[in-house]
């Protein structure tokens, strides 16, 4: 086989191996598209014990190789606060923010990959590290847990259970 026909044979490969990739990316994100609701509890660190309540609707975003855009807000006691995170793969690698990343209040997402079921997500603001897993349970439920880098190990600091309103699938999934 010459050189030419090498390379070729070498994209082709390459490009076999990246197209179930990206379109198991898709297949997540679009199954993670709609309405979710749920219950969270902050698990460590100052505000340790607090519980909350979140409602949050997922479109998957068009400019991007696979992502999910999530708008809601997450409610403790009387008080409110808005909820929004962008997470998008481009050029093969993911990007994103929840909030208004890192330059504002927020986090930026700086890496992920998908992995069966789950989603993991690198997230930093400034010298903080930590990572964001998500986890389909069943069709129906996702886990979310965040984790932040405390020396060598991963520390748990919040986590919730999220289960898909049913009544509103249909709204979550128009594109």
């Amino acid at each position: 086989m010459g050189m030419k026909h090498r390379i070729a044979a070498a994209i082709v490969s390459a490009a076999a191996f990246v197209a179930p990739a990206q379109a198991a990316d898709q297949a997540f994100f679009s199954n993670v598209a709609g309405v979710w609701n749920g219950p969270g509890e902050i698990v460590a660190g100052k505000y340790q014990g607090t519980k909350f309540n979140c409602s949050l609707m997922g479109n998957p975003v068009a400019d991007a190789e696979a992502g999910i855009a999530l708008d809601g807000s997450c409610r403790v006691g009387v008080f409110s606060q808005k909820m929004s995170a962008v997470i998008r793969k481009v050029s093969g690698d993911y990007e994103g923010s929840f909030l208004d990343g890192a330059a504002g209040e927020g986090l930026d997402i700086t890496a992920g990959r998908i992995d069966g079921d789950r989603v993991l997500m690198a997230i930093e603001r400034k010298q903080l590290e930590g990572a964001m897993v998500a986890r389909m349970m069943d069709a129906n439920t996702m886990n979310v847990t965040v984790s932040v880098k405390v020396g060598d190990s991963m520390v748990p600091v919040i986590g919730m259970t999220l289960a898909r309103d049913l009544d509103n699938m249909a709204v979550g999934s128009v594109q």
